[in-house]
């Protein structure tokens, strides 16, 4: 009788396919857990994304189609129609090659710390969640026109995000690769959804007004000054893409994954981003007019849509979408955030690291760091509520903060680059360092560093380095300029404050406490 012998035999007879697809898991998670061991870490959270639910999750945290249409009015203001196309180019090429340059770090070392970031990804998570919460606002003024809106509500609304981000990252977080996986067909599928009756219904402009027609609505002295300004909103769309690197102790093959998911990302957002954005320009009719510039729903693309479609209820069911999508990158904001806050503390660069490192032995989650990075993201946004200008200046430390501690980064490996001293390795050696269970020792030595399996060899991964590192500066320098040359209190750009408070801050925190315990990456194995 078959299956006899297997029975009373002890013997396991699987198919070909299935040894096959076992021995390629085991073979990456060996991979994976010796490039931790590498670099002294142990391999403590779950590894429970792939290639497909990671491409996912980076596409969902950008919403590039969706953030260029929400902040459609800044790129409007400070460059117009031309503007706003030869600026999402530019900006499109530029994180290219900032993301290649990342990418070569994150197959290096498929690991991620730091002070910038970290407060870069903590403002991140209270800005989607507020442009979500406001549009929600918007919708209902839409269709009430008599709602009194006030800044408490939005505030409200705000916490009922997180809330929903939360529940998500820890309730049912062994479900978030696979629902990463529809939120990415969701966001491909919402596209169409908006651009076909938007492109459709619309009267149309003329290519010579979308392409050639600049604006200088900021008052700067030249059109090319009031361009750079502008690209801020454009930069906003395409954030986020490092957030496969904070996963990267979660996902399969991560040396080679994260880079790809990355690249992947950035091609496929800018791509439909950029569709979008040639659409919404021909359909947007005249975007000075006071019903675009003053809605009272507080967002031009909402106008555009009322315009072009004549209904306040398919208007709605566009932005619907939007606002749908921009909750989904919220969740995605928030497993990003804590894994760099995680990260870090687990390193003792953060106050109280001793608990944000603590991971939750059931779920595999850094369960106190996701309340923490929740805490704080609540917290500010209680400053809506007294001041929606100052709340601004934390919105705007996201570009700031991400994009400095970005170009730190790709600096020093632009310089190793150039000084030869990153070598390409035959074999991926673990750190033979061996510490008792629960110990934790700072390498006193330098681990030598080595290519991974992603880079781009000679000149021209050197030219991609100096490009982004010239893109990055360009960026960081006009995140602190407001957008008009005559500010008041109600235009002035406080990132330059909140920015360089924390970098005070994290000054003093090293020099008054951390310097005793952090010595740099922490050796664990």
């Amino acid at each position: 009788m078959p299956g006899i012998q297997e029975v009373f035999d002890g013997t396991d007879h699987k198919s070909p396919e299935h040894t096959q697809i076992e021995l390629e898991h085991q073979s990456s998670y060996d991979r994976d857990r010796d490039e931790l061991a590498r670099l002294g870490k142990k391999q403590v959270l779950k590894r429970n994304f792939a290639f497909m639910s990671m491409l996912g999750f980076s596409c969902t945290i950008m919403v590039t189609w969706e953030g260029m249409l929400v902040l459609f009015l800044a790129g409007y203001s400070n460059g117009g129609p031309a503007g706003l196309i030869y600026g999402f180019l530019f900006v499109w090429i530029g994180t290219l090659c900032v993301f290649t340059t990342l990418g070569e770090l994150a197959s290096m070392a498929p690991t991620q710390s730091g002070w910038l970031n970290v407060i870069g990804w903590q403002a991140l998570l209270a800005s989607g969640a507020y442009l979500c919460a406001t549009i929600i606002q918007g919708l209902v003024i839409l269709n009430y026109p008599d709602y009194p809106a006030e800044r408490w509500h939005g505030t409200f609304i705000l916490w009922a995000v997180i809330v929903v981000a939360v529940i998500v990252n820890t309730v049912i977080v062994s479900l978030l690769p696979k629902l990463e996986c529809v939120i990415l067909i969701i966001h491909v599928l919402g596209f169409f959804a908006v651009m076909i009756p938007l492109v459709y219904l619309a009267p149309h402009g003329s290519a010579k007004d979308v392409f050639t027609l600049f604006v200088n609505a900021g008052g700067w002295q030249t059109t090319g000054l009031s361009f750079f300004v502008g690209i801020y909103g454009n930069v906003f769309s395409f954030l986020g893409t490092d957030a496969a690197i904070h996963m990267s102790e979660e996902i399969s093959n991560a040396s080679t994954n994260v880079p790809r998911s990355m690249l992947v990302s950035v091609l496929l957002n800018g791509t439909l981003g950029f569709a979008m954005l040639i659409a919404v320009l021909f359909c947007s009719g005249d975007v000075s007019a006071e019903s675009i510039i003053e809605t009272p729903t507080g967002y031009p693309f909402i106008a555009i849509f009322v315009q072009a479609t004549q209904s306040v209820g398919g208007s709605t069911g566009m932005a619907i979408i939007i606002c749908a999508l921009g909750i989904c990158a919220t969740i995605a904001f928030l497993a990003s955030a804590s894994r760099m806050t995680w990260a870090f503390a687990r390193d003792h660069g953060l106050p109280f690291w001793r608990y944000l490192a603590k991971v939750e032995p059931r779920s595999s989650i850094p369960l106190i760091s996701i309340l923490v990075t929740v805490t704080i993201s609540c917290l500010l946004a209680l400053i809506n509520i007294g001041s929606a200008t100052a709340f601004n200046g934390v919105i705007s430390l996201t570009i700031s903060g991400l994009y400095s501690s970005y170009l730190l980064a790709a600096g020093l490996l632009l310089y190793r680059r150039c000084t030869g001293s990153i070598t390409i390795p035959t074999t991926y050696e673990a750190n033979p360092k061996i510490v008792t269970e629960g110990e934790t020792v700072s390498g006193q030595g330098v681990i030598n560093l080595t290519w991974g399996p992603f880079r781009f060899p000679g000149p021209l991964g050197i030219v991609i380095n100096i490009l982004g590192c010239v893109y990055m500066i360009i960026v960081v320098f006009f995140s602190f300029w407001p957008p008009v040359k005559e500010v008041d209190a109600s235009t002035m750009n406080y990132s330059i404050l909140v920015t360089g408070f924390w970098i005070l801050f994290s000054i003093v925190y090293y020099f008054a406490y951390a310097r005793r315990v952090y010595k740099g990456p922490l050796m664990e194995i």
